[in-house]
């Protein structure tokens, strides 16, 4: 039945099936969370917050056949009428509930569950992005991250993979909280002055997620070590502050094949870059031989602005999600820089070096 003050046809959950039927195109307008609790398999998810940015993307024919649903047909109402204005000329929209679309037979499934409920409450606003979904929360959480240091840049990159739901999380440091520390290392409170570094931090971590599981290793990173701390992890965060770490590290991870999300702190400035073994540089490409180690000196020397490391250990972290989710585009290949003292951001091209000791050709297995 049309109704002759909108542009578009009502039509019942009967009419639906006939147009399902017919050829029509189902676009279904509710959030994902209620897809995720069940659908009709043909349709396509289009939140109708989502309507406007991606619809001429979705179905760039404005004369093709378009049926809209929603949970009652509220949203959908308003779906089709902005169709209509932006000029698609053969939309219906389903008129009440879904649940009767259901009775008379309409095909209906309810995906598998990746999540507990408790989870999907939790994750809700991550679960809403559309790249990452349940099914993407779910390799987070069962994803496993190392972190180099839980200190400067370890501490925001570990508070914000364990509040997002990394499901494990390993510590390594062999050092004791100081109170120099706390300008810049938020796990860590005064009443921790003198715990290993590795136990405040768990101890903060379970407080914002006690489902992340946190291993400690409480030791120094060494050429000796290094393998066996790095094997059983996905991605490798390094926040060390010299250069015997960093270049261990590297050449362990470039064996290992372990991406490593690398960050640097010097007073105002910052770095940070993505090694992805035999994809793109590693560190030795950009730093062939090692320095001395008073051309990297620690923070108790050098000094460092007290935010400069949650600016860099956020986008360390921001790196690991991609690299998790297989998503987006990281940053192997450049060097990112940020200047605090300006608020300016500068990228350097960095390319692999078939020479490389580490990764070059003639060492690929």
């Amino acid at each position: 039945m049309t109704d002759q003050t909108r542009p578009f046809r009502e039509v019942s959950p009967a009419e639906a099936l006939e147009l399902a039927s017919s050829g029509y195109r189902i676009i279904d307008v509710r959030e994902s969370v209620e897809w995720n609790e069940g659908h009709i398999p043909t349709a396509t998810l289009l939140p109708l917050a989502d309507l406007p940015a991606r619809i001429a993307e979705l179905a760039p024919d404005r004369d093709a056949p378009l049926l809209l649903h929603c949970a009652h047909g509220a949203r959908s109402l308003r779906a089709g009428a902005f169709l209509v204005r932006s000029g698609y000329s053969n939309v219906a929209s389903l008129r009440g509930s879904l649940l009767d679309w259901r009775r008379l037979g309409g095909a209906w499934e309810v995906p598998e569950q990746l999540l507990t409920p408790a989870q999907r409450r939790r994750y809700s606003r991550q679960v809403l992005v559309p790249e990452i979904g349940q099914a993407g929360q779910r390799k987070l959480l069962d994803a496993r991250v190392l972190l180099i240091g839980a200190g400067g840049l370890g501490s925001p990159v570990a508070l914000y993979l364990a509040a997002s739901g990394i499901g494990t999380i390993g510590l390594v440091d062999d050092d004791v909280v100081d109170e120099s520390n706390l300008q810049r290392q938020v796990l860590h409170t005064v009443e921790r002055i003198g715990m290993r570094k590795t136990e405040s931090a768990r101890l903060t971590l379970a407080a914002l997620n006690p489902e992340t599981h946190v291993i400690e290793h409480p030791v120094r990173l060494s050429a000796e070590n290094v393998e066996s701390l790095i094997g059983a992890y996905d991605v490798i965060v390094d926040g060390s502050d010299n250069f015997d770490t960093r270049y261990a590290l590297n050449d362990a991870a470039v064996r290992l094949r372990k991406p490593v999300v690398h960050g640097s702190i010097y007073r105002w400035d910052g770095q940070v870059t993505t090694f992805v073994p035999f994809e793109g540089p590693c560190y030795r490409c950009m730093y062939p031989t090692q320095p001395p180690d008073e051309l990297a000196p620690a923070c108790a020397v050098a000094g460092v602005l007290g935010v400069l490391p949650g600016i860099a250990g956020l986008i360390q972290a921001n790196e690991v999600f991609k690299l998790i989710l297989g998503i987006g585009e990281t940053l192997a290949g450049r060097l990112l820089m940020f200047d605090a003292m300006t608020t300016e951001f500068s990228e350097v091209r960095v390319s692999r070096d078939p020479a490389c000791a580490a990764c070059g050709e003639g060492t690929i297995r």
